[in-house]
């Protein structure tokens, strides 16, 4: 086959095989004020027991949830007996939709200040995915290698709350929610720090081209599908220049920034995974 038809093709294969083992996450709250906020991210799900990998921040929703019924509880009991005023965006409410209705989540291990979350699908269905995806090595990951990021970007999701059921509502024309690739070469990798108990190494993998709104969670992969890190956040590098505009008879310096991803690095993700006992696969 010749080179340019190759290159036309170089990550078709691989979409088939990362849509297989990449899902949408749908983040609903129901604030005190009555307001709905919703938003996507993604998942991967790595193996055949169910578990499943996504960026921490997806969770943040979720545990500030937690913290805001704590604090309405309090402000219930103690209402009659002091001047502590509820706060109208409390999240009283709170979801997180891990690609199908029948998905249960209980748990989740964090590396928050690498964004990383480890979850498990309780009754999780082994026959959803064929292929699993596989993890490249450390040595294997050389700057300059064309990748690609997949999430479900570009989409908005509206929900309903259902007051008597005490449930978010989706309107089912949404579904399937769909995916969005986006390619960029593997610049180099960023080291953050170290957990505060020295186990693990911040490790970030950057990519020439940024991360969008709804990728987050989802996998950076390599031609033949092999995860090279999980998408995670954009970062705005300063070019060091600042052109003059005129706008409206204003003279305006615009600084210049080149937008780059960063996603948690598949050598942070395996020892996370190893250090809690988690089945994966190596490329």
């Amino acid at each position: 086959m010749p080179d340019a038809v190759c290159r036309k093709k170089m990550f078709s294969e691989a979409y088939k095989l990362a849509s297989k083992y990449t899902f949408p996450v749908l983040i609903s709250s129901k604030l005190m004020d009555g307001t709905l906020e919703s938003g996507v991210g993604a998942f991967v799900i790595i193996n055949e027991d169910g578990w499943f990998i996504t960026a921490a921040h997806m969770l943040n929703g979720m545990m500030a949830h937690q913290q805001h019924v704590a604090q309405y509880q309090e402000y219930l009991n103690q209402k009659t007996q002091t001047t502590l005023s509820p706060n109208p965006k409390w999240i009283l409410q709170h979801s997180l939709w891990f690609g199908a209705d029948n998905h249960k989540v209980n748990n989740f291990h964090i590396l928050k200040d690498n964004d990383l979350a480890v979850g498990k699908i309780e009754n999780f269905n082994s026959g959803l995915i064929k292929n699993y995806p596989r993890f490249i090595r450390p040595e294997n990951v050389i700057p300059g290698t064309s990748l690609c990021k997949l999430g479900f970007p570009f989409y908005d999701v509206a929900v309903n709350f259902n007051e008597s059921m005490r449930s978010f509502v989706y309107d089912q024309s949404i579904f399937p929610i769909p995916m969005f690739p986006m390619e960029g070469i593997m610049t180099r990798n960023v080291l953050s720090g170290n957990s505060p108990d020295g186990k693990f190494e911040y490790k970030w993998l950057e990519t020439s081209s940024p991360g969008l709104r709804g990728q987050s969670g989802g996998p950076t992969f390599d031609r033949y599908g092999n995860i090279w890190a999980l998408q995670s956040q954009t970062r705005h590098l300063p070019l060091g220049f600042s052109p003059k505009v005129n706008k409206n008879g204003i003279e305006i310096e615009e600084n210049q920034f080149l937008n780059v991803g960063w996603g948690v690095h598949a050598d942070t993700i395996t020892k996370f995974l190893d250090f809690h006992g988690v089945k994966y696969y190596s490329a």
